[in-house]
């Protein structure tokens, strides 16, 4: 039996692909940079500690003060103690939510630390205390 017109040109484009990756795969041997001697791939370390094909200047060295290094983590900068923000939310179970004004993050909050009657838009200072469910508001004071 013969083969059909749609059998021979997909035989044809078969054939031309396994051409194509045979071409691709003899240039990919020729370019490769594999087995290179050391003195072909010579990179050199800058100042800044990026790899760089210039040798560096030895002229200029920078001097380095040994106690500007600091070795360990960065150190932790004391947050503001009283802090402010608005009462996004308030139920009348006594509860409700304050939305931080600098990192816009709710914190939750019970009316039994409020200091005096708060309702939703008012804008107070609190203090931010770790409870066992995560962080809540105590010592709410109104703003004026």
């Amino acid at each position: 039996m013969a083969d059909s017109f749609s059998k021979k040109e997909n035989f044809k484009k078969k054939i031309q692909k396994q051409k194509e990756k045979a071409l691709k795969r003899e240039e990919r041997k020729t370019s490769n940079n594999k087995g290179k001697s050391l003195d072909e791939m010579l990179m050199y370390v800058d100042a800044n500690g990026q790899l760089t094909s210039t040798p560096p200047d030895h002229a200029e060295k920078a001097e380095i003060n040994v106690d500007d290094i600091r070795l360990g983590a960065a150190p932790i900068e004391a947050e503001e103690i009283r802090k402010t923000g608005i009462i996004t939310f308030f139920s009348e179970k006594g509860y409700g939510f304050i939305t931080e004004d600098k990192s816009k993050e709710n914190i939750f909050f019970h009316s039994n630390n409020c200091a005096e009657p708060v309702k939703k838009g008012n804008k107070v200072s609190y203090e931010k205390e770790k409870s066992p469910k995560g962080f809540s508001a105590v010592d709410i004071q109104l703003v004026k």
